[in-house]
């Protein structure tokens, strides 16, 4: 059964890591997909095979706003995915070639990411003006992310999400001299949750005066915590100084791997000195949330019966809930009803 939503934007790639001129290829959602970035600075998304013959169009060049076939050089239009020209036609040759195409795809880049749409669809063109916004951070305008790091997941993108929200996995895996270790940092844990569009929150709370890590945003610091589906998760603290923002969102490659991505945004103008420390942090946490997927694939090999307890496992029930309705309004063609109520969560961690 495939799995993966639909009618949702997705992140490809950080915009960091395409030049003007260049394109990438990309597999999401099962799909090969080449991601692009024209001469002005603008972003596209095709599907990265050529009509003709099939050869992936990453192989091929930019031509203006045209992309070029390496096999026999059949120029593609970069907005639309229409045939702009075949080089070995002649005169004789009675061939409408604006009828050959290749499918495009929504592609925005938004607060540093390169976001592609993946309708039910993808054989009509895709208007922007009948899809939802590409999700953004609110109150960060269009700021670009300090770090922004990738890691890949062996695995089903359901399980890297419910690892994502799991609030009880975090001593366990997360255990480091630079954050916390051991079961003796157990603290009970009490919190408010409450829908919202397409997902639900922590409802904002100040943070403890001893978290002397988070001062640097100055005082009455918040946190909220919001996750949307397909798979986007903002995690926003706020002082009466700064701001900052983890982003982390998670891309189906296929039903059996995923791709996490994880950005952070801050308004702190000197903390840029510590990027290389903060970078490296970062990739440190995602791999250890990598290396319990990988063990965890051993046991799920067998396809044995899970469970999901109350309340640790809560976010993850809900999850699973939004995202049957999510499949269940689209069927039926009727308006989605969110199935998260408002709740106070407790646990051990």
């Amino acid at each position: 059964m495939n799995t993966l939503l639909r009618d949702c934007w997705y992140v490809a790639l950080p915009g960091k890591q395409l030049k003007p001129g260049k394109m990438v290829h990309k597999k999401m959602l099962g799909e090969p997909i080449l991601i692009g970035r024209r001469g002005n600075g603008e972003v596209f998304a095709m599907r990265d095979i050529c009509p003709h013959r099939g050869i992936p169009m990453q192989y091929g060049w930019m031509e203006g706003d045209n992309v070029c076939c390496r096999y026999h050089g059949w120029k593609f239009s970069t907005h639309n995915g229409s045939c702009r020209g075949i080089p070995s036609l002649t005169e004789h040759d009675d061939l409408d070639i604006s009828r050959i195409r290749i499918p495009t795809y929504a592609c925005q880049e938004v607060q540093g990411n390169i976001w592609v749409y993946f309708p039910i669809d993808t054989d009509k063109q895709t208007n922007l003006a009948d899809i939802p916004p590409v999700p953004t951070i609110p109150d960060f305008g269009m700021i670009e992310p300090g770090i922004s790091e990738v890691i890949h997941f062996s695995c089903n993108i359901d399980h890297a999400i419910i690892g994502l929200m799991d609030p009880a996995h975090g001593p366990h895996i997360h255990s480091s001299w630079w954050w916390r270790s051991g079961p003796q940092k157990f603290r009970i844990k009490e919190k408010q949750y409450e829908p919202v569009t397409q997902g639900f929150r922590l409802v904002p709370y100040d943070m403890p005066v001893s978290a002397r890590p988070y001062k640097i945003l100055g005082d009455n610091v918040s946190i909220e915590i919001i996750f949307k589906l397909p798979s986007i998760r903002t995690e926003i603290l706020r002082g009466d100084r700064y701001s900052a923002c983890l982003l982390t969102t998670i891309t189906p490659i296929d039903e059996n791997e995923c791709e996490a991505f994880q950005s952070i945004y801050w308004t702190i103008p000197w903390i840029g000195v510590f990027k290389p420390l903060l970078g490296f942090l970062t990739r440190q946490f995602l791999g250890q949330d990598r290396d319990a997927v990988i063990q965890q694939q051993e046991g799920l090999s067998y396809n044995p019966t899970l469970m999901l307890i109350d309340d640790a496992d809560t976010q993850a029930k809900w999850y699973f809930r939004l995202k049957q309705e999510y499949q269940k309004s689209r069927e039926e063609n009727r308006l989605f009803k969110n199935p998260v109520e408002p709740r106070i969560l407790r646990w051990r961690s």
